[in-house]
């Protein structure tokens, strides 16, 4: 699919060149040789990935989407909403470290469905994005074998038109890709064999010594993409699993958000503001009034939340709210919140000043009415204006028609 506003479809091959052979750069989608990189007024101050290209994925042919503070995907059903920020979530997962296997159980249901095999019966897909910080926008493109073998064919960084590595399967014997990264000097390139099932880029940092200029390049633009890749949260709130009293634990909301009670007790003792501008969405987005959110400590040593109605009446349990008030709070805690606070791998390497939480939320509306809706898309605005947080999602046609205009939100209109 792609934006109506987009590049037009191509067919593009199913996989990589370099599974035969050639050179990863003759199949990745390249830079302009001798075109400087278009001046940018400011660069981005914390790692953010700015465009996410689907070269061939899934529904996806040769589809680019800048990403901005606030992105949302629209569009009918099959039109790629939720492919779209699969892809997002399969980079950060690879940024991580995670294997291919367990990023992708069942590849061949990324490969575009047209996709026809080579003579050795081999397919695959693309994926790739651009990182802004720092040092300046970044490229990654990675090329991947779904069949008969997953595994990376192909893998390129660059910058400024420049390769600072690339990645290309030699030998379709071996479990490993030839891989060649930028040294400078008079060397001026390191080559060695790399594993197929991981993302190079994500390697570099154990590989590389950093001992010259060139070296040192290829370090800070591979951090800045796994800085900003690794510094996404995958929210998915289901309400069926929230109502219930939780044990106290460590704070850290779940993707599900399940353990939303558990977090509201952390929060309200730790951070106070934050948990007020909950509170205070909270009066817009549940029904009835809302002077609060506190926790109960139970008998059997559980928690449970509730809405606090005021004084002299009983407040409200999580367990007698709405799915679409539970998803609304769960949603508006994660925009209002860090790292610190959601269940998801710090990037310990650099300050949290310096990093850029960025929330993924496949169908964020759903079950929301227009009022939770709007309120929502206020709290991303008023979040994400500030550089700390961004937010990738896909939404109904009655959230995006919201969201049309609305300063710092990008709507991206998918059609089939």
């Amino acid at each position: 699919m792609e934006a109506t506003a987009g590049t037009g479809l191509a067919e593009a091959p199913a996989v990589d060149a370099s599974a035969t052979g050639a050179p990863v750069a003759e199949s990745l989608p390249r830079d302009t040789p001798g075109v400087p990189a278009p001046a940018r007024p400011v660069a981005h101050q914390r790692p953010a990935v700015t465009e996410l290209r689907l070269s061939a994925f899934g529904p996806h042919r040769s589809a680019a989407f800048p990403l901005g503070p606030v992105t949302l995907f629209a569009g009918p059903s099959g039109s790629g909403k939720s492919q779209a920020l699969s892809a997002y979530e399969a980079l950060a997962h690879l940024a991580s470290g995670a294997t291919l296997e367990s990023v992708f159980p069942d590849p061949s249901a990324r490969v575009p469905e047209r996709a026809v095999p080579d003579a050795q019966r081999r397919r695959g897909f693309r994926i790739g994005c651009t990182v802004d910080g720092p040092a300046g926008p970044v490229r990654l493109d990675l090329a991947v074998q779904a069949e008969p073998t997953l595994r990376v064919v192909g893998e390129r960084l660059a910058q400024d038109g420049q390769i600072l590595l690339g990645t290309a399967l030699r030998d379709p014997g071996r479990r490993s890709v030839q891989a060649s990264w930028l040294t400078g000097g008079t060397v001026g390139v390191t080559r060695a064999p790399l594993p197929d099932d991981r993302l190079g880029t994500a390697l570099l940092p154990l590989r590389v010594a950093g001992s010259t200029p060139g070296q040192r390049r290829v370090l800070t633009a591979a951090e800045q993409v796994v800085v900003a890749l690794r510094s996404v949260f995958p929210c998915d709130p289901r309400p069926e699993r929230m109502r219930a009293a939780v044990p106290p634990g460590a704070g850290r909301l779940a993707r599900d958000c399940a353990n939303l009670a558990d977090v509201l007790r952390r929060t309200r003792h730790e951070c106070g503001t934050r948990h007020a501008l909950l509170a205070e969405a909270a009066r817009t987005g549940c029904a009835g009034p809302v002077a609060g959110l506190t926790v109960r400590d139970l008998s059997d040593g559980s928690v449970a939340a509730l809405l606090d109605r005021g004084p002299g009446r009983p407040g409200t349990g999580l367990d007698r709210l709405g799915s679409g008030e539970l998803r609304f709070l769960a949603l508006a805690l994660v925009l209002l919140t860090g790292p610190g606070v959601l269940a998801m791998d710090p990037v310990a390497e650099l300050l949290s000043a310096r990093q850029a939480l960025t929330v993924l939320a496949d169908d964020l509306d759903r079950g929301l009415d227009r009022r939770q809706s709007a309120e929502l898309l206020r709290l991303a605005q008023l979040c994400c204006a500030r550089g700390q947080v961004r937010l990738v999602a896909s939404v109904g046609e009655g959230c995006a028609g919201t969201a049309r205009g609305l300063p710092g939100v990008s709507v991206v209109d998918l059609v089939p």
